[in-house]
C-alpha cells in the first residue's frame, strides 16, 4: 500500500512531503523493520516510488518505507535553511514510530540512498551508529568535501566548475564563504566511531559507467582501512534510475530479513 502526503515538522517550522509503503495486511500490534530511503539532488520523495520497482518488491518483505523530502540539502542542518539531518535523522523516527510502530531497534533500522541521498544516508549512519544497522548508498558523492573545497573553494571558481544553483546549495549548507566542518565530511565521520563496537554495516554500489565510479571504489578502500564491515559491488551501468532500481534490489536482499 502507497501513502502519498504530507506531515508538519517542528524541525522544518513546516508541513513537508512524503511517501510511505506499508504492508498489504498492516497489523498495528506488529513491530516492523522500517527503511528510509532518501532521493537525489534533482529528486523528491516520491521518486523511489515512482522510477523503481521499490512497490513491487516491498511485497516480499514484512517492512516500512519511508521516503522523506530533503530537498537540495545533502541531508543537512543548513547553516541558512531547513535542519533537515536533525528533521530525518531525529523527528522523522519518532514520527514514524507513532503512527507506523515500526521498530526502535538498531538492527531494524536501515537507511538508503541514491545519488545526493546516498551522501545522506552515509552522513546520518556515520552521526548516529547507535541508531541505524544499515546503510546502503548508491554512486553517491562521498563526498570528500574538504578536498574539494580546498580546490575550488574560492567563490569564483566554484561557481565556475559548479554552476550558479549548486553555489547557491552549498553557501545555504556551509555558509556564504564555504566555511567546511567534519560534520560535512563522511571519512571524519567514519574516523570519529572507527573504534567503536557499534558501527553501521554499509553497502556501496556504483556503475561502471557512472561519473561518481571512481570516488566510490576510493571510498570502499578508505572505509576497509579503517575495518568497517562494507561491501561494494560495481556493475555495468550509469547514473540513472535503471541502475539505482537494480541496486535497490540486491540491498534489500542484503538488509532485510
Amino acid at each position: 500500500m502507497i501513502l502519498r502526503g504530507s506531515v508538519y515538522s517542528s524541525m522544518l517550522e513546516m508541513e513537508t512531503g512524503i511517501t510511505v509503503i506499508i504492508p498489504n495486511k498492516f497489523n498495528m500490534e506488529q513491530n516492523y523493520q522500517v527503511v528510509y530511503l532518501l532521493h537525489g539532488l534533482c529528486g523528491g520523495n516520491g521518486d523511489w516510488a515512482n522510477y523503481t520497482m521499490l512497490p513491487v518488491y516491498a511485497n516480499d518483505y514484512n517492512a516500512i518505507f519511508v521516503m522523506p523530502e530533503i530537498s537540495r540539502s545533502f541531508c543537512s542542518d543548513m547553516k541558512f535553511g531547513f535542519k533537515f539531518f536533525s528533521y530525518v535523522s531525529e523527528e522523522l523516527p519518532i514520527i514514524c514510530k507513532s503512527v507506523f510502530n515500526i521498530s526502535s531497534e538498531r538492527e531494524d533500522t536501515i537507511i538508503i540512498g541514491d545519488s545526493m541521498g546516498g551522501y545522506g544516508a552515509l552522513k546520518c549512519a556515520l552521526s548516529k551508529p547507535e541508531q541505524y544497522g544499515y546503510c546502503c548508498a548508491f554512486s553517491s558523492p562521498c563526498l570528500f568535501l574538504k578536498e574539494d573545497l580546498d580546490e575550488h573553494g574560492e567563490i569564483e571558481r566554484f561557481r565556475m566548475v559548479y554552476g550558479e544553483q549548486m553555489l547557491k546549495d552549498f553557501q545555504g549548507i556551509l555558509g556564504g564563504d564555504l566555511n567546511w566542518s567534519d560534520e560535512h565530511e563522511i571519512l571524519d565521520l567514519a574516523n570519529k566511531i572507527k573504534d567503536q563496537s557499534v558501527r553501521p554495516e554499509i553497502y556501496i554500489a556504483c556503475g561502471t559507467e557512472d561519473f561518481m565510479r571512481d570516488i566510490n571504489v576510493r571510498f570502499n578502500n578508505e572505509m576497509r582501512n579503517l575495518n568497517f564491515d562494507i561491501e561494494y559491488e560495481e556493475w555495468s551501468g550509469n547514473h540513472d534510475w535503471y541502475f539505482f532500481d537494480q541496486a535497490l534490489k540486491k540491498a534489500l536482499k542484503k538488509v532485510l530479513k
